[in-house]
């Protein structure tokens, strides 16, 4: 992991953030002959897109480190590294923000231009954001399983998982057992967490539940949390630009959108709604069992849909 200190930021909501530092990772050799692919990561993830991303990036895989050079940078508010003075109150921070920080990263790393720029989720959101701020930067786009506006469905889902922030210690474990719900699906846990023996207590759904909620505990932060879930909230592509159509009319990136039949966090509608107003755009449906989770776990068909598309 490198870092970049940025020094002071000014972010959309007009608070001051000092001594910013950036954390990120590079994969393959950062040359002027290789090609670009920038990879932005999703709510609890970080800039080692190699480990959230498995057998996806690396050499003779989809995103081929010896053909080119990956960078992936972990987002402001995120506890991987990214960094900023404390302050009282925690600041407002939004997609624009990560995406400017993103932008300031490549002016460091003298990056003339972003062959194929990809992200799912909240990493979509600031794909998106990018490609509609610096549309001939960006030749390529692959987004998954986001949208351009984030639902009054999902800020629920969001301000559940606040409300148990404040319940104390462990109320990062509420939280992610809320968030596991709108990740996977009812046929998820049907499939995955059914007892197959008749029992009074001591569930298999249960367990997995507080499993989950105990893993992220010990590896994110409250305060992160809370911050990159407000993020979430703020999306909106039209803000400040008319209308959500105007703004996606402004990406001129050959466009790759892709849904996941079972996704209730983020449904098809939504990515539907990116390729109607993206030029150039195509959108690819993919089945699979997870629901939200599947942009994380169906990379074989991802990679096949990736290398129809753009010819990796």
């Amino acid at each position: 992991m490198y870092k970049f200190s940025l020094g002071n930021f000014i972010s959309e909501s007009n608070q001051l953030l000092e001594n910013v530092e950036i954390a990120y990772h590079v994969f393959g050799e950062l040359a002027p002959e290789k090609k670009v692919i920038w990879v932005c990561h999703a709510l609890t993830a970080n800039s080692d897109a190699q480990d959230w991303w498995p057998n996806f990036i690396g050499e003779n895989l989809t995103l081929d480190t010896e053909k080119y050079t990956i960078v992936c940078a972990n987002v402001l508010g995120s506890c991987y590294g990214t960094s900023f003075q404390k302050q009282e109150k925690l600041p407002l921070i939004t997609i624009r923000d990560m995406v400017k920080l993103h932008q300031e990263l490549a002016k460091f790393l003298q990056i003339s231009e972003i062959e194929l720029l990809l992200g799912g989720s909240l990493g979509g959101m600031q794909c998106l954001e990018w490609a509609i701020t610096e549309p001939d930067f960006i030749k390529k786009l692959f987004v998954i399983a986001t949208n351009a506006k984030h639902s009054a469905w999902g800020i629920a889902f969001n301000e559940a998982q606040r409300m148990a922030l404040e319940l104390g210690e462990n109320g990062i474990d509420a939280a992610r057992a809320i968030a596991m719900l709108s990740y996977r699906n009812y046929a998820t846990f049907e499939a995955t967490q059914t007892d197959e023996e008749e029992k009074l207590e001591n569930y298999r759904a249960a367990s997995y539940q507080r499993h989950q909620g105990e893993k992220l505990r010990k590896r994110f932060s409250k305060e992160s949390y809370f911050m990159l879930s407000k993020a979430m909230d703020s999306h909106h592509l039209g803000r400040g630009r008319n209308s959500l159509e105007n703004a996606l009319n402004q990406i001129t990136a050959e466009t790759l959108v892709i849904g996941i039949d079972s996704d209730i966090l983020f449904p098809i509608s939504e990515q539907k709604f990116l390729a109607e107003h993206i030029h150039n755009a195509k959108l690819e449906v993919i089945s699979s069992l997870y629901g939200h989770d599947g942009f994380l776990i169906e990379t074989e068909e991802i990679s096949t849909l990736l290398k129809k598309h753009f010819n990796l």
